[in-house]
Formats: C-alpha cells, structure tokens, sequence
C-alpha cells in the first residue's frame, strides 16, 4: 500500500515519512505533474480534505491512499487569527519570517507580551474505502517576540503548556513528543492500518 501525500514539500515528506515508516510515501509531485490546489474552504478539516481529494482524481493508481494535512496556529485574543490563513497571514507571497513578525506586530499592537494560542493540525485520508479526518491539537502561549532557530513557522514565538522554552529553543525530538501533528498523525496511523 503506497500513501501518497498531497504536499511537494519535502520537509513534510521527511517528516511522514519518518512516522508512517512501514509504508512506501511519496510526494505527489514524484508521481505527477504539481497543479495549483485552491484552499477555499473555511475550516482546517475541509481544506486538508480539498487537497487529498484533488490529488485523489489525478491518481492512475486508486489503490493509493492519499494523505493531506492543513494546519495552524490560532490565537483567540485575536479572533482565532491567523488560524486556516497562516501560511499566508502576513500575505500570499509572504515567507514564514513575514508571517511571524505580523503576528509578534498584532500581539504588540494589543499590547500583550503573552497570551493563550493553540496549533491545530487536521489529517485527511482519501481512498478507495472513503474519505476520513483526524485532528491533533497543542496549547501553549504566543509571546510578543522569536526566541530560538529550531522548528519553523510560528515556533520562536510559541510556548507549550508545561514549558518555559519556545518551540524554537527546544530540541526537535520534544516537539515530536506532543505536537498537533505528531497526535492527529498517531489517529491517522490507525486508521491507515484499519484500511490494509
């Protein structure tokens, strides 16, 4: 059984596949040609779920299991900003570091040097079964300011429920303990072994 994931980013193909390391993972884009995929949809479920299902159509093989995750970091101080829009919160050709310094900008603008934020992580399965969903959630605070080079994204600026290091000063293994992706990845697994 092959997962294919519906990314070209290599970063995450590492990252899968390092997780799901019994079954053969490719990225997409080794398969086919890459084609931009419209994210229009107002949850991360439902956006996870558009990118697998796209990739799905264009497949040869339909005993391929695509895989698709969409996730972010939500800050309810803010209404929940950046959350389905935070790859590109600080615009569509923003880099992370854009994104980041926006979000250390309206922290600071409310005048709050720490407040509770949340990364959410939705993981979407599309096979010849049906289609599934699974969620991983980590809490913590978003701070007004990047502490550390680790991880990417948000990260110097998140502090885990239980730490005093940001995600950017901890080891990379602490992180794979207890992220959203790390728990919404272990429910995926489950189910991807339910559909042997």
């Amino acid at each position: 059984m092959r997962i294919v994931l519906a990314t070209s980013n290599q970063g995450k193909v590492k990252e899968f596949q390092s997780w799901i390391s019994e079954y053969e993972v490719v990225a997409y884009s080794d398969i086919m040609e890459p084609f931009e995929i419209d994210e229009t949809g107002s949850t991360f479920k439902e956006n996870a779920l558009i990118k697998a299902r796209a990739v799905y159509e264009k497949l040869e093989d339909k005993n391929d299991i695509v895989l698709s995750d969409d996730s972010g970091i939500s800050v309810p101080l803010l209404g929940g900003a950046p959350g389905i829009y935070s790859a590109r919160y600080a615009g569509v050709n923003a880099n992370a570091k854009d994104n980041l310094n926006k979000l250390i900008a309206a922290l600071k603008e409310k005048g709050v040097k720490r407040t509770p934020a949340f990364y959410t992580a939705a993981i979407a399965l599309v096979c010849k079964k049906g289609e599934f969903c699974v969620h991983g959630w980590m809490h913590g605070d978003a701070i007004d300011e990047a502490r550390g080079n680790n991880g990417f994204g948000y990260d110097p600026m998140f502090i885990p429920c239980g730490y005093t290091q940001t995600l950017g000063e901890l080891d990379e293994s602490v992180k794979k303990a207890f992220s959203h992706r790390a728990k919404a990845l272990s429910l995926a697994h489950i189910v991807i072994n339910s559909l042997k």
